[in-house]
Formats: C-alpha cells, sequence, structure tokens
C-alpha cells in the first residue's frame, strides 16, 4: 500500500513521463494491490471474530475511544477504498481481466462513486496509517508498554498472555525486565527457586 501512495505522489508530482513510467513498472499493479488489501482485511476480519474474547483490555479513556474509532476508520477505508474501484471497473464496461468480466456498457450509478470519494478517502486512509505508525512509536519510546510488541507478534518483544491483555508486563517478569539496560523490557529467565534473574544475581542455580 505504502508503494501505491508513493506512485501516485510520483505521477501528480513529474507527471506522464518515460522514467515514471519505468518506476511505477517495478511494484505490483494499482489493481492487484486493491484486491489483495480486500482479501487480507476478510480475513483480519475473521480472526478478530474469532479471537474477540481474547482481545486486550480496552481503555476507557478519551485516547482509547479514539483508538477504537481510528482502527474502526482503517478497516472501513481498506475495503471501501478497493471496493469502489471495482464497482467502478466494471462500470465502466471495460471491466478487469481476470476478475471482472467486461460488459461493454456504461453504468454511471456504478462509476459515480469511485470518481468522487476514491482519491479523497485513499489520501484519508495515508493520513490514518501515518498516525497509526506514529501512535505505535509513541507507545514503544515514550509509554514504554508493550502495545508495539503485542502488534508485532514474534518480530516485537515476547509477550504473554497477561501481557497481551493488559499492554504491560506480567508481574513476574516485571523485576526481572527493571533489571535491563535503558528500561528497554526483554524476557530475561528466572530462577525456580528465589526468583531473581538466573546468571545475575542468582546463587543457587545456574544453567
Amino acid at each position: 500500500m505504502i508503494w501505491q501512495f508513493v506512485v501516485i505522489l510520483t505521477w501528480r508530482l513529474f507527471g506522464d513521463r518515460e522514467w515514471v513510467r519505468t518506476v511505477t513498472s517495478l511494484g505490483p499493479g494499482h489493481g492487484t494491490v486493491g484486491l489483495l488489501v480486500i482479501v487480507l482485511v476478510v480475513i483480519r476480519a475473521i480472526w478478530w471474530t474469532v479471537n474477540r474474547n481474547r482481545r486486550p483490555v480496552q481503555s476507557t479513556t478519551i485516547a482509547g475511544h479514539a483508538a477504537v474509532v481510528v482502527h474502526a476508520s482503517l478497516y472501513l477505508l481498506m475495503f471501501g477504498i478497493p471496493a469502489l474501484a471495482l464497482l467502478r471497473a466494471y462500470g465502466s464496461g471495460k471491466g478487469w481481466e481476470p476478475w471482472i468480466p467486461a460488459s461493454g456498457v456504461e453504468v454511471s450509478w456504478m462509476m459515480a462513486p469511485a470518481d468522487r470519494l476514491h482519491s479523497l478517502l485513499a489520501w484519508g486512509l495515508s493520513v490514518l496509517i501515518a498516525g497509526h505508525v506514529t501512535m505505535a512509536l509513541v507507545h514503544r519510546f515514550a509509554l514504554n508498554d508493550q502495545t508495539l510488541g503485542r502488534m508485532a507478534g514474534r518480530l516485537g518483544t515476547a509477550t504473554t498472555d497477561e501481557e497481551a491483555m493488559t499492554g504491560r508486563p506480567a508481574g513476574r517478569d516485571l523485576k526481572a525486565a527493571s533489571q535491563t539496560k535503558a528500561g528497554q523490557l526483554r524476557r530475561v529467565p528466572l530462577c525456580n527457586v528465589c526468583q531473581r534473574p538466573r546468571g545475575l544475581s542468582c546463587s543457587c542455580c545456574f544453567g
């Protein structure tokens, strides 16, 4: 999706030039990305439904409610923007191989919504994405909680079920986390006897 915004911005700034066409050809097609996004959003919606009882505790603050609105808007836009484009592809009569057959007949009401809203909503989505990335970094480096680790999964900070539900380090690991440099939260193995970080201050067991 980021590549799509880069390509569109390049076309807006430099127009139809040979090198712009070359850059555009390096990435996936615009329509292909749109269809893939719809499929991924549907899969994500199914995943959310299956795991709805294991969602993290939702904050009741203004920021918490704002996060709900932003996330809902992100998914609605990620589904709605390409859906409007697919509707326009069919309404234009030209179709879009291999997914949408060409009818040869223009249907104006199918084309009008995308003509008016597709580009505008896409730029709105780009703003929400930028804001989402910014807030994820704020949670990691300013608030120092586990939100980014929970989002990134295995690529981020390892979390337990308790951490995933609360956004904070699990109780027994909090002491171990405090032993790390610069307040960084990482998992430190604890001794089963004295409950101290193994290899640091534990004298009853090693290895």
